[in-house]
């Protein structure tokens, strides 16, 4: 659903310390005209989206139109942004654990289907429960890279380049990767400077 205390945090920091104009889009608590939503996204500088359901965010992202215009301004320039939920909805795929919204007790994940602006399939949190394990019978089971990066730590993609950037020392971020059947992790590497994309 929409989480108001990501919307009064974001209020907080970019509106009330940093001066910026903040607009929050709440699609399940109220009811937008197609042009509103439109004028909405399309005058942002930055889009932020919060963790929650990400199947769900996503289904009401595509019944109100709003996926193909975020992909209209990401072509545009728009900064898009967001964290667990916030951060799967870019890439092709992702390790969701949207049924866990349904169920009691442990936590299950599933492969969702994303928006596909990033390539590869992306777990978030990947240093909490058993996601680390799950997810790399997830990406065995694919063709395609997966990216993991775990709490307190964030992927920043600029045309084509990419760097990591970590708020704690020991936050990392992974690529993990099929090879002769073999399952790479690889740590992507904290730069200060942005690296090619293709050298990731």
């Amino acid at each position: 659903m929409d989480a108001e205390g990501y919307c009064d945090s974001f209020q907080f920091v970019y509106g009330d310390r940093l001066g910026c104009e903040v607009q929050h889009l709440l699609l399940t608590k109220n009811t937008y005209a197609p042009e509103e939503i439109e004028d909405t996204i399309l005058s942002a500088d930055l889009i932020y989206v919060g963790g929650g359901n990400t199947r769900m965010m996503l289904d009401l992202w595509r019944e109100h139109g709003v996926e193909p215009l975020l992909k209209r301004a990401y072509a545009s320039g728009v900064v898009l942004s967001g964290m667990s939920a916030g951060s799967i909805c870019w890439y092709e795929y992702g390790h969701s654990d949207t049924e866990t919204f349904d169920t009691t007790g442990d936590r299950i994940y599933i492969k969702l289907k994303a928006m596909g602006i990033l390539p590869g399939i992306h777990c978030p949190h990947y240093n909490e429960d058993n996601r680390e394990a799950d997810f790399l019978k997830m990406v065995q089971g694919m063709d395609t890279t997966g990216i993991a990066i775990e709490n307190h730590c964030a992927i920043i993609y600029k045309d084509d380049g990419y760097k990591v950037i970590s708020f704690r020392e020991q936050a990392k971020a992974y690529k993990i990767q099929k090879i002769n059947q073999q399952m790479i992790v690889t740590e992507i590497e904290e730069h200060a400077e942005f690296n090619k994309i293709a050298n990731m």
